[in-house]
């Protein structure tokens, strides 16, 4: 039996869509409402986790710290679980993000973790503006802000307007302004890599999850069937990209290190320097809209062959 452990309530219809064309037996957990029995055994040959590190923002919060005591719960009775406890450990910190890229050797915008919004102009004093104020358990550019001066900073942090989310824990972070305006998301499955894409946005929002983006870099409108049927249109455009052998090596790398086995990890290349910068990852990995047209494959029946391998079921 393979469970699917979520809680966005419009993410996942693609891939329900295919597994139910399939008729590929699964069964959905809803992360919000959920319960275990810790004496008895799962009754799941595979768990695929997508639960959302945004959940917070949908009144979920208490759902993110459940669920690393479900997915421990599943690997103690040696479930197959897709995206377990390290992954999910990385996709709620981006502070232990930023020490994996460090233990790798990879780049990544200097930043300083807090746990009081009050050190964050002190913190800030440490690196170059502008800055970003993360909160560590993120999720679809939840409660970035960034600031231009240590003015602009010192008078948020003094009037209680810095969001540091549900750990009470950010990071103050260097901006990378991005060349082009773009930023490169190169998505794995099982761990290797799958496809790139190059999201260009207008730089007024820190959310380019690429379910939403709306049309192709030549124009062409996507059918954004990840996103509720009265979403917004975000202004965001995107093209399918073949990245350098060795960024696919190190993204693979990267998603080794955080036992991730599907998901998206995100660069930007400084606009000022050329330089290139690893800054988001995800191990809840939303696929691009209308991948068909955009990487030329659908990407959910690829997702769907994975479980189906890794479950047992053909």
């Amino acid at each position: 039996m393979i469970g699917i452990y979520y809680e966005h309530p419009h993410w996942f219809g693609p891939l329900f869509a295919e597994l139910d064309r399939r008729g590929t037996p699964y069964t959905r957990l809803h992360a919000e409402q959920h319960r275990f029995d810790p004496g008895s055994a799962p009754p799941y040959d595979l768990v695929f986790n997508r639960m959302s590190p945004s959940a917070w923002q949908r009144g979920h919060g208490n759902a993110v710290f459940y669920t690393q005591q479900f997915l421990a719960h599943l690997e103690r009775h040696g479930v197959r679980v897709i995206n377990g406890t390290r992954a999910f450990q990385a996709e709620t910190s981006k502070a232990l993000q930023l020490s994996i890229l460090r233990e790798l050797g990879l780049p990544y915008p200097r930043a300083r973790v807090i746990n009081d919004a009050a050190d964050a102009p002190a913190a800030a004093a440490e690196l170059e503006f502008p800055v970003v104020v993360k909160p560590n358990v993120g999720g679809s550019g939840a409660g970035i802000l960034r600031f231009d001066t240590p003015a602009q900073l010192a008078a948020a942090a003094a009037t209680g307007g810095l969001e540091l989310g549900p750990d009470h824990t950010a990071l103050v972070q260097e901006f990378i302004p991005s060349e082009e305006g773009r930023i490169t998301r190169v998505e794995v499955l099982g761990g290797r890599f799958l496809y790139a894409i190059r999201v260009y946005s207008s730089g007024e929002t820190f959310n380019l999850c690429p379910a939403d983006v709306c049309q192709t870099t030549a124009g062409a409108e996507l059918v954004r069937s990840a996103c509720p049927v009265d979403a917004p249109r975000n202004g965001l455009r995107v093209e399918g990209y073949d990245p350098p052998a060795e960024i696919a090596r190190q993204v693979e790398r990267i998603a080794a290190a955080c036992g991730i086995d599907v998901g998206g990890i995100e660069y930007t290349i400084d606009d000022r320097t050329g330089r290139l910068y690893y800054y988001d990852i995800n191990a809840l990995s939303n696929f691009v809209a209308d991948a068909p047209r955009v990487v030329g494959f659908d990407a959910f029946a690829r997702l769907a062959d994975y479980l189906e391998q890794e479950g047992g079921v053909r």
